[in-house]
């Protein structure tokens, strides 16, 4: 475990700077949960801080590093809202795919080590689908769907993993119960978690930022108090819900 540091980050699109001069740090095994409004810049942060802004459009500025001032190059896992499962390979394949991809030859078919693949079984085992590793992803509920690709981001084994709103486009029982599992599989890792759900950040994170104006600026952190994730009927919880639901309301009037 190990903190990420943001030191005067910023990013443009020609003269137009989505956000500029923002530091932040990601404490290490902690959730860090980032909110705003639609279009102010959370996923190009996010993204920015995967090393996946660069081409010749765009402009960044500030350091991103690791707490060993070494670059996060190959010690990020990435999970997105939706699950990119590929319809035509089973579960485990979709699970290993990123080590066929990093083992990939031209002179045969790439096959995942027995190792590994005794692995995955374990992570699918994890999550609540063992039974399953054979399916294909048609099969699957969108809730099934969301396990697997949690399962493929713990079978990465990053230090470091950002999520893109993972579990937005699930119903309210089933988010709630992959919010619960994913704090619990992913306790000992650095995250980032990028939402539009107050309840969610403030159920998972230990700190929780807003991202709002043009360029975009970092308000000062909510720290939650209590064991993740906190319990629905904390009445600490609905308080902080309401000065976040303000705040987004807020930036909304004024946009």
């Amino acid at each position: 475990m190990f903190d990420i540091h943001l030191h005067g980050v910023g990013l443009a699109y020609g003269d137009h700077w989505v956000f500029k001069q923002l530091d932040l740090t990601l404490k290490g095994g902690q959730w860090t949960c980032l909110l705003g409004g639609s279009g102010v810049g959370k996923t190009t942060l996010l993204r920015m801080v995967a090393g996946l802004t660069g081409n010749g459009r765009v402009r960044t500025a500030g350091r991103i590093l690791g707490g060993d001032d070494q670059p996060l190059h190959g010690r990020i896992a990435w999970m997105a809202q939706q699950d990119s499962l590929l319809p035509w390979a089973t579960v485990l394949d979709n699970i290993t795919i990123g080590e066929r991809l990093r083992t990939i030859s031209i002179f045969r078919r790439t096959r995942v080590n027995q190792q590994a693949l005794v692995r995955a079984r374990a992570i699918l085992e994890r999550v609540g689908l063992a039974d399953k590793a054979d399916s294909l992803p048609q099969h699957l509920s969108g809730g099934q769907r969301q396990r697997v690709a949690l399962a493929r981001t713990l079978f990465e084994d990053r230090p470091v993993v950002l999520m893109d709103e993972p579990f937005g486009a699930l119903d309210a029982i089933t988010r709630l119960n992959l919010q619960d599992l994913a704090c619990e599989l992913l306790q000992d890792k650095t995250v980032l978690l990028i939402t539009h759900d107050p309840l969610e950040a403030l159920r998972l994170g230990h700190e929780v930022y807003h991202l709002r104006g043009q360029p975009a600026l970092l308000t000062d952190a909510i720290v939650p108090s209590g064991t993740t994730p906190r319990a629905l009927n904390d009445g600490r919880l609905m308080a902080l819900q309401g000065v976040l639901l303000d705040r987004l309301r807020c930036e909304e009037a004024a946009a």
